[in-house]
């Protein structure tokens, strides 16, 4: 509250021009009856996520988790229409006419022609134009499909953390932070803004690094259930099922990881994606902390390492070979910014401010849980004894604050920066889906906790209507 009372203080005396809603970018309204569903939803939610938590299949939990965020996204986003946010004339699909038939001689003359397209395209690398442009050309066209591109990545990250807090921390701590995970305040942003998008690949990047880096051990007891039914599956169907119950039961922190092979490939994936993440916003540099600290957290052999390497190279190579210098890029977007108005908003006030919206996106179980978890990493890291009950209940507890505390160490790199001055509703999605985990330390089934989520959730659409 005292960040927006500073906030409209700051806009009534004219530094805030270009937020009529300040720390957010956004501006106010009162809607209520088109949320109804979404309450409803909600509702449900808060009674059911728990209880399936609790007794699902890991593997089914995965599924029920994505669908779940998938759902939540877009009951939220449905008053304001879910492909509204990608049409505007400052976004990517604004953009694509420039890219015509010729997607790689568009990328080699990227940052010569910077200055001629629209806001977003040109304060971020190329790669999430030629991901639009390679849906499109496979005939996936319109408002309509990005949106569902980005909302179901965006959303798969509630299941890619789930995966990495269960390699890590184990699986009570993972199941606990699902239902946190769904109803998150995130979901708001996720639908519809190609952050998003970034989200689900740096969770997944992530994720598949964390599986592929635990040493080989049995899968967890009843972790893998094998396909049965009754009517014939297509062979593809098969494949694509496996694949899904083998990644989503991989072991946890106390049962050993998958076998050699299998978490080299897995490792080369997720370093794939994460090398990938730079292409995608120059703001993702600083995400890499998470990788760091599941690289310190597990020890892994060397040819998971080797491959994580060999993954993360992949991108930049080939993007470099085709044409386009990142640093040419980065040096053009910033040079971009600062004759822009996002230079001219005051440093001090979105120093405080943008963490302000951070709190607003973990929401309240997590921003009560953040305290505590972060003094368990501290105590992991100096090795410091905590007392037998807590062994007991939380035995790995300092795993998980040491992802809550790269995240927010990812979070306030960029923040001190100075190159997000305001609009980090959307930018902090990828960070702010890890801090919404440390949920996970509240005893189950926390209904009162979790409903505080998804009213906040609630609020935030019922009065901010967002670019986004």
């Amino acid at each position: 509250m005292v960040a927006f009372a500073v906030g409209a203080v700051l806009r009534r005396a004219g530094a805030l021009p270009v937020d009529a809603l300040p720390p957010l970018h956004a501006h106010a309204r009162l809607l209520i009856g088109p949320l109804m569903p979404a309450a409803a939803v909600a509702v449900a939610a808060v009674v059911v996520l728990p209880v399936a938590a609790r007794r699902l299949p890991w593997w089914a939990l995965l599924t029920v988790a994505w669908l779940g965020s998938v759902v939540w996204a877009v009951v939220l986003q449905m008053p304001d229409g879910i492909g509204r946010p990608l049409t505007a004339p400052t976004e990517y699909l604004a953009g694509l006419p420039a890219m015509g038939d010729d997607p790689l001689g568009w990328l080699r003359g990227f940052t010569r022609h910077l200055q001629e397209y629209p806001t977003h395209v040109k304060g971020h690398p190329p790669l999430p134009m030629l991901i639009l442009w390679t849906t499109q050309w496979t005939g996936l066209k319109g408002a309509g499909w990005a949106a569902a591109l980005v909302i179901v990545a965006g959303s798969s990250a509630t299941a890619a953390v789930a995966v990495t807090v269960r390699a890590l921390a184990g699986d009570g701590h993972a199941r606990r932070a699902v239902p946190f995970l769904v109803l998150a305040p995130t979901a708001i942003w996720v639908a519809t803004s190609m952050d998003a998008l970034f989200l689900g690949v740096a969770a997944w990047g992530v994720a598949l690094l964390a599986i592929g880096a635990l040493r080989p051990g049995p899968l967890p007891p009843g972790g893998c259930i094998p396909h049965q039914s009754s009517r014939p599956v297509d062979r593809m169907g098969k494949r694509v099922h496996n694949l899904w119950i083998t990644l989503s039961s991989a072991g946890d922190v106390s049962q050993g990881g998958l076998p050699q092979p299998v978490a080299v490939a897995s490792s080369f994936a997720g370093g794939l994606l994460l090398g990938s993440l730079p292409y995608l916003s120059y703001g993702l540099l600083s995400i890499f902390a998470l990788p760091l600290a599941v690289l310190v957290l597990t020890r892994p052999s060397r040819p998971v390492v080797l491959a994580l390497v060999a993954g993360c190279l992949v991108v930049p190579v080939t993007v470099t070979l085709a044409g386009f210098s990142w640093w040419d890029g980065m040096a053009a977007t910033h040079a971009a910014w600062a004759a822009g108005a996002g230079s001219r908003r005051p440093y001090a006030y979105f120093l405080v401010g943008d963490l302000a919206v951070l709190a607003l996106l973990i929401g309240p179980a997590a921003a009560q849980a953040l305290p505590y978890v972060l003094r368990r990493a501290v105590a992991l890291v100096r090795v410091v004894p905590t007392r037998p009950e807590q062994d007991r209940d939380d035995p790995h507890v300092g795993r998980l604050g040491a992802l809550t505390f790269a995240a927010l160490l990812g979070t306030l790199a960029l923040d001190l920066s100075g190159v997000t001055r305001g609009e980090v509703e959307r930018i902090w999605l990828p960070y702010a889906a890890w801090m919404t985990a440390a949920a996970a330390v509240h005893r189950a089934p926390a209904r009162a906790l979790l409903l505080a989520q998804a009213v906040i959730a609630l609020l935030l659409q019922a009065l901010v209507r967002s670019p986004w």
